[in-house]
């Protein structure tokens, strides 16, 4: 299985959530800065950190959005994060 990177960011409104949600994402990012970490994931890396994610966050409040960085993948967003609206822009890798 290829590993394909991924812009993994978030929006969390209490500390404690926040601080967790960052240790989850760290673990799989390999850069980035603030709330958004860029992450090499495999199929099996995406699902683990889409389930950790949900696990610590309060989807009612906080958002989290995995933006895969190729043309023909969808925006997974977790809470009240919202998809991108906009179709006439994409991203490559």
């Amino acid at each position: 299985m290829a590993n394909k990177l991924y812009i993994a960011a978030y929006d969390v409104r209490h500390p404690p959530r926040l601080a967790q949600a960052l240790r989850v994402v760290r673990s799989f990012a390999s850069g980035g800065q603030k709330s958004a970490y860029e992450c090499w994931l495999d199929p099996l890396d995406e699902r683990e950190l889409l389930n950790r994610m949900a696990a610590t966050l309060d989807l009612d409040t906080d958002s989290f959005a995995l933006v895969p960085l190729t043309a023909n993948r969808p925006v997974t967003a977790l809470g009240i994060a919202r998809a991108p609206v906009d179709v006439d822009y994409f991203y490559l890798a």
